[in-house]
């Protein structure tokens, strides 16, 4: 697979993350900066280290299951895997500019 594949599949995984939301905050997750690595692999695999804005979200299990199904519903993709991660902890700098606007903070 060459880098302009991988690319190509790396952005459509950007626009199918963020139909993803997390039902108590109207931003999806990609703006609110919850998506830390994105790895295409060369068999067209996928990996996600994702984190949550607040580490016992009552949505957690809905939101795992909502980008692992939608990451395999991009094309290309092979297979997706999602890891949680909470290092580093999430916190508002990691905002996209978009989702700042939208959440009132700028």
């Amino acid at each position: 697979m060459t880098q302009e594949e991988k690319t190509m599949i790396e952005e459509r995984i950007v626009d199918v993350l963020k139909t993803v939301y997390d039902p108590e905050i109207p931003v999806n997750i990609y703006d609110l900066g919850m998506i830390y690595k994105i790895d295409v692999k060369d068999d067209c695999a996928v990996e996600v280290d994702m984190t949550f804005t607040a580490p016992n979200c009552p949505a957690a299990d809905f939101i795992l299951e909502d980008v692992r199904t939608k990451l395999e519903s991009v094309e290309g993709v092979t297979n997706a895997s999602v890891n949680l991660v909470f290092e580093p902890a999430w916190d508002q700098s990691m905002l996209s500019e978009e989702a700042r606007l939208e959440l009132g903070l700028d």
